[in-house]
Formats: C-alpha cells, sequence, structure tokens
C-alpha cells in the first residue's frame, strides 16, 4: 500500500504564485496533523516512503466540494480558507487536502484531476 497526500487547488480563483504555495503548504500540513492525530502508523509510513505530495487543479469551488463530501468518508480531508488579508476575500475555500492516506483510496476520488 501507497501512502501519499494530494492537495486539490481551485484554478478559478488565479492565485499568484506566492499565495498558491502558501495554500499547498498549509494544506499539506493541515492533512499532516490530521491524520497524525487519527493514525499515526499511515503518517510514519509516509514519512518513511518519501512524504509523497502531488498538487492538482479543480474547476471551482462547487467542484472542490463535491470531490470533499465524496471523499470524506473514506479519507481524512480538510479545507482550506484564506484569511482575507491579501488578494481573495476572507474565508473563501482555496483548497483541499486529502491524507496522508492510501493512494489508490485517493486516487478513486481524483484520479480526473489534472497537475497544477
Amino acid at each position: 500500500m501507497g501512502i501519499k497526500q494530494v492537495i486539490v487547488v481551485r484554478d478559478d480563483l488565479k492565485l499568484g504564485k506566492g499565495k498558491m504555495a502558501t495554500h499547498v503548504a498549509h494544506a499539506s500540513l493541515e492533512g499532516y496533523k490530521k491524520v497524525r492525530s487519527t493514525s499515526n502508523d499511515t503518517v510514519l509510513k509516509w514519512e518513511y516512503s518519501g512524504e509523497k505530495k502531488i498538487v492538482l487543479r479543480i474547476e471551482d469551488e462547487a467542484k472542490l466540494l463535491e470531490v470533499y463530501e465524496k471523499a470524506k468518508k473514506e479519507v481524512p480531508c480538510s479545507i482550506i480558507k484564506d484569511a482575507g488579508l491579501t488578494q481573495i476575500p476572507p474565508g473563501t475555500i482555496t483548497c483541499l487536502v486529502l491524507g496522508p492516506w492510501d493512494e489508490e483510496i485517493i486516487d478513486r476520488f481524483t484520479k480526473d484531476l489534472r497537475l497544477i
């Protein structure tokens, strides 16, 4: 069983590179903390296998929430929102993090999405 983490970023926001990098980093850390609190063995496997991370794009908020609603039943995942201090309004959903978790399970929900 391979372990990976997937971060899905909204394409419609047209985030600047720095803003996107910040939100992807925030999402990765949030996913890590969530899984560590419930499945430390999974986190350890992920750490020892190179901490694989994939960043994908998705059309808009509605599609992101659709993936979240389906995936949250099988994969630890979290929605990331902006604080609203720079480019976008406060509370704007920017991305979704899935895992780190079994990559075959994550792929069920993300296989049709494209890389950033």
